[in-house]
């Protein structure tokens, strides 16, 4: 996080949010308007964990088979032979990948889900481990579509970055004059370290009375009046992979319901779906987390 820190100034809170996000082994949306550094900051996690990654910038004549790769047939061994597409990589990232059309977007279902590809009826792993670092630009900018909900139910978190502030921005001016940032990173892990990272997060202890606390907020987003789809078990699941990452991170063998509480806004904010009440409200998909949050009840440890 302190390499990737180098290029991505003032942004702490996300470069760990995204840190969570893979530890947890799930994948991650940058929703923002161009040239805040959503790009560099997967570049620069990719070069902090010597991770090998393919980058696609997804335009609306790219096509499923630029991801999932294809079958060619080769003259000399009268056979068809695979070509590997852009998604065998350890670190893939999807440029605005909302400006590309549903068929292709599509092509990256399964192998977010499963970690597999399947072409022409044979199914073949992608390399371990395997992150999606997916940019989109805002609904609304010149030739995007939005993301269907089974499309976004696949990234683990949904993140913001925002403009830096004026300082952060100072610094980010002066430091360009002089080196490109990303050079400055420096390969602190590799990919099969990096595996024992999310194993050992995998195994950290979630109490039963912590998981009835992520169900309850799982639940308050299904009966919430503004909301018209709530999170779903994959949701669920999410806020708890993410829960024991974040006590990872913290240095923990176990759960808190701090950890939950720090998670659950970028687990659930892109897994809501708000009525149109809540537009006229301006009850945004972020705020209702935040009412949830504050109205359900933390558990806290019985004395004794």
């Amino acid at each position: 996080m302190q390499e990737v820190g180098k290029v991505i100034l003032g942004k702490d809170e996300c470069i760990r949010q995204v840190m969570t996000a893979i530890l947890a082994g799930g994948h991650v949306l940058i929703e923002d308007i161009p040239g805040v550094g959503k790009t560099s900051m997967a570049l620069a996690f990719a070069k902090a964990m010597s991770l090998k990654q393919n980058r696609v910038q997804f335009t609306p004549d790219v096509l499923p088979s630029d991801i999932t790769g294809f079958s060619m047939y080769i003259k000399e061994t009268e056979k068809f032979m695979y070509q590997p597409g852009a998604v065998m990589c350890n670190l893939f990232l999807a440029d605005e990948i909302n400006r590309t059309s549903a068929k292709t977007q599509s092509a990256l279902l399964e192998v977010m889900e499963e970690g597999t590809v399947t072409v022409d009826g044979v199914t073949r792993k992608v390399p371990d481990p395997f992150v999606v670092i997916a940019t989109e630009n805002p609904i609304g900018s010149a030739g995007t579509q939005m993301l269907p909900e089974s499309q976004l139910d696949r990234f683990m978190i949904c993140i913001e970055m925002g403009y830096p502030s004026p300082e952060d921005e100072m610094e980010i001016l002066m430091a360009q004059s002089d080196i490109r940032p990303l050079e400055a990173v420096c390969a602190v892990t590799d990919g099969a370290e990096l595996k024992k990272m999310q194993e050992a997060t995998a195994r950290i202890f979630v109490h039963p009375t912590i998981c009835s606390y992520i169900i309850e907020l799982v639940n308050a987003t299904r009966r919430h009046e503004l909301v018209t789809l709530g999170l779903s078990t994959r949701g669920a699941l999410a806020v708890t992979k993410l829960a024991k990452a974040n006590a990872y991170i913290e240095g923990r063998e176990y759960v808190l319901p701090e950890d939950v509480v720090k998670v659950f806004p970028a687990a659930a904010v892109h897994r809501l779906k708000t009525s149109s009440k809540a537009g006229m409200n301006h009850g945004t998909a972020s705020k209702i987390t935040q009412e949830i949050l504050a109205s359900v009840k933390q558990p806290r440890p019985e004395k004794g």
